[in-house]
């Protein structure tokens, strides 16, 4: 991959990074063209950077057949109209060949989702994601930093080995923390993304982010680009009017440990009647006192 071409990838990290969810369809199965549709709707919103098998997407409850075609799906409605950063995790050679399968079909960048693993060390850390990033030398990637262990030094130490990692989606919920772990690993060497979407983004950018991640997009695209917009100019009583605009939508999300994550933006779109509200053990459908609250916050943003 050309510099070009990482700068390209740096220029979609700096911004609003959507994470599709993964309709599923009556019989279970990913409802392709809801999905298609739900992208279409994103992209005709103004958004230009798409991450399939992200969170919202139900990475973990997908099988690895679900997970390419929610890739290709994703790279065909996409076409040139966004730059596209595939999830990919799980075991090494598993996270390798969706990574390959994710240059195959043209996307640009991979997200590395956070090792799943009762012990991970930091030398470890940098073997995991070495081993994926030397798979695919002509993509960019991004590493998802949920370990609020995870020394900044370490994301350098991988990055001297792998001039393809290019950002980081960092989602520890302490903008302390987040400040100093740039600033150790390099503040202008990577972009920063603000992995826990618009709740944190005001705070992370005030420390260094230039992107934040987004479910709440996949209902209010125009809401999201709000926020950026007064990121952007440093507009922060701006930002905050949207935060709190968002507020009760995103605690609903957070509740129990973010149970109902996915659960919440999902119901948002089924009251629009946009996909089905279903979605896959572990998690659960939002109970029928909950719907009416979600509804409500949903159909204000769509005024």
């Amino acid at each position: 991959m050309s510099s070009v071409t990482f700068e390209t990838g740096r220029t979609a990290l700096a911004d609003v990074v959507a994470i599709p969810v993964t309709p599923f369809a009556e019989d279970g199965t990913v409802d392709r063209d809801v999905y298609r549709a739900l992208l279409r709707r994103l992209l005709d919103g103004g958004i230009t950077t798409v991450t399939p098998n992200g969170n919202t997407g139900e990475f973990y409850a997908l099988t690895p057949e679900e997970r390419r075609l929610v890739t290709e799906l994703t790279m065909e409605e996409a076409g040139d109209r966004a730059v596209v950063l595939v999830g990919v995790g799980h075991d090494v050679p598993t996270a390798v060949a969706s990574a390959r399968h994710a240059r195959e079909v043209g996307a640009q960048m991979v997200m590395v989702h956070q090792p799943v693993h009762p012990y991970v060390s930091d030398g470890g850390w940098v073997d995991y994601h070495r081993a994926v990033a030397e798979a695919v030398p002509e993509l960019g990637v991004v590493p998802y930093v949920r370990n609020p262990l995870l020394p900044g030094a370490r994301l350098a130490e991988l990055a001297d080995a792998c001039p393809n990692v290019i950002g980081v989606k960092y989602a520890v919920p302490d903008a302390a923390r987040f400040a100093g772990f740039a600033r150790d690993a390099g503040l202008d060497r990577f972009v920063w993304v603000a992995g826990l979407a618009e709740p944190y983004a005001p705070s992370y950018f005030s420390a260094g982010a230039t992107g934040f991640t987004s479910g709440l997009v996949n209902v209010a695209p125009s809401v999201s680009l709000n926020m950026i917009e007064a990121l952007r100019s440093g507009d922060y009583p701006a930002a905050m009017k949207v935060w709190e605009q968002i507020r009760r939508f995103e605690e609903l999300r957070a509740a129990n440990g973010s149970a109902n994550n996915v659960t919440v933006v999902k119901e948002a779109l089924a009251s629009l009647g946009l996909c089905r509200r279903d979605v896959r053990a572990p998690s659960k459908p939002l109970p029928e006192d909950e719907r009416a609250t979600v509804a409500a916050i949903a159909a204000g943003w769509s005024l």
